[in-house]
């Protein structure tokens, strides 16, 4: 089957088998891709984007992936964990801005107990009625996850990094568990949660095999949310001699993705603007329609050190983002505000996201 046929079924039926989805994936043409992904995105969310305000909370973590630059062997990363007021503060500052989602991220810090993240789940929603809290804190077991739910999170983000068990061999010690990850997600989709998941592009030892592997497996845990961005080297890891993954193919992906999960929240990440300062809208053309600011205080941003050349301030590299993506004529004063720039009105924002979006 050539690749229009192959496009046009996808299109139609979010049907594609494995031989066609390793077309796709290789295939250097990707101009007829790009495009029916963007279209399928605007059939289902028009020209909205959606965002989320990201608070790095803690780079504390017990696990020691070959891939993360705060791992816990990592000994000459200053360590921080954000205060109850700092969290506190940082919402506020977003609330301000018009965000009305925020994402708690941080490493899996024992400090944590579930006590202490019901009481910042707590607070937040006392002052913050109407905002959805994201949670972003890896590995728990179920009644750690219900407790959270109970407490008012609404949604959790949890990366499986990789549907294929030797692969994750290679990118975890033997502590972790591939079993455990993937039971994680369950749980979490059985509890009620809006779940998110999603996998690094260009990790080391990552075939095209191993992605259409982490593609099924989305397909089987039916996530509202898909959360994919390229590989990029720390150089206090493992792997600090390794290539890192293919923007370009990461937007590829994107596009596939859009046009399997066409109801799916995919957001252009921050290690894909790292990686790629132009690639922003690149990626909002072709599936993504999240943007996640980061509203963690500036003087942390740079220890949530994840991965090498980390952008600051992500949502400040959007300068081309102007009306050749989104050419209708609406009011984005927050956009505004938000990426410090000044622009045209040219962009749909949604910051309120009724039921599970």
């Amino acid at each position: 089957m050539n690749l229009e046929k192959i496009l046009k079924e996808l299109y139609i039926s979010q049907y594609i088998k494995d031989s066609d989805l390793k077309t796709l994936i290789e295939s250097e043409e990707e101009t007829s891709l790009l495009n029916l992904a963007d279209k399928k995105r605007k059939e289902i969310y028009k020209n909205y984007v959606y965002f989320r305000g990201l608070i790095e909370f803690t780079n504390h973590c017990k696990n020691n992936c070959f891939y993360c630059g705060i791992r816990k062997d990592n000994t000459s990363l200053k360590r921080y964990r954000l205060t109850n007021e700092e969290i506190l503060d940082c919402c506020e500052r977003g609330y301000s801005l018009g965000l009305r989602t925020f994402v708690l991220q941080g490493g899996e810090d024992p400090f944590y107990t579930d006590e202490r993240i019901c009481c910042i789940i707590s607070k937040i929603k006392e002052k913050f009625k109407e905002c959805a809290i994201t949670l972003s804190i890896g590995e728990k077991d179920k009644e750690s996850y219900l407790a959270f739910f109970k407490a008012g999170a609404q949604r959790f983000l949890l990366r499986h990094e990789t549907a294929d068990k030797n692969h994750y061999k290679k990118l975890h010690t033997k502590e972790m568990s591939f079993e455990n990850r993937k039971q994680c997600l369950f749980n979490l989709k059985k509890i009620g949660f809006a779940t998110g998941s999603g996998f690094m592009v260009g990790s080391p030892f990552q075939t095209t095999e191993g992605i259409i592997k982490d593609i099924r497996f989305l397909q089987k845990l039916k996530p509202e949310m898909i959360g994919i961005g390229p590989f990029i080297v720390h150089k206090n890891t493992p792997f600090k001699k390794e290539k890192n993954g293919s923007a370009n193919l990461t937007v590829r992906l994107i596009a596939i993705l859009r046009l399997l999960f066409p109801k799916a929240l995919i957001p252009a990440t921050t290690a894909l603007f790292s990686l790629d300062l132009n690639i922003a809208k690149k990626a909002l053309q072709s599936g993504a329609n999240v943007i996640m600011p980061n509203i963690t205080p500036k003087k942390y941003v740079k220890l949530y050190s994840l991965y090498n050349n980390k952008i600051i301030r992500p949502h400040k590299t959007l300068k081309n983002l102007k009306k050749e993506v989104y050419p209708e004529d609406i009011n984005l004063k927050f956009l505004e505000e938000i990426l410090k720039l000044k622009i045209k009105k040219n962009f749909k924002i949604m910051l309120i996201n009724k039921n599970k979006i």
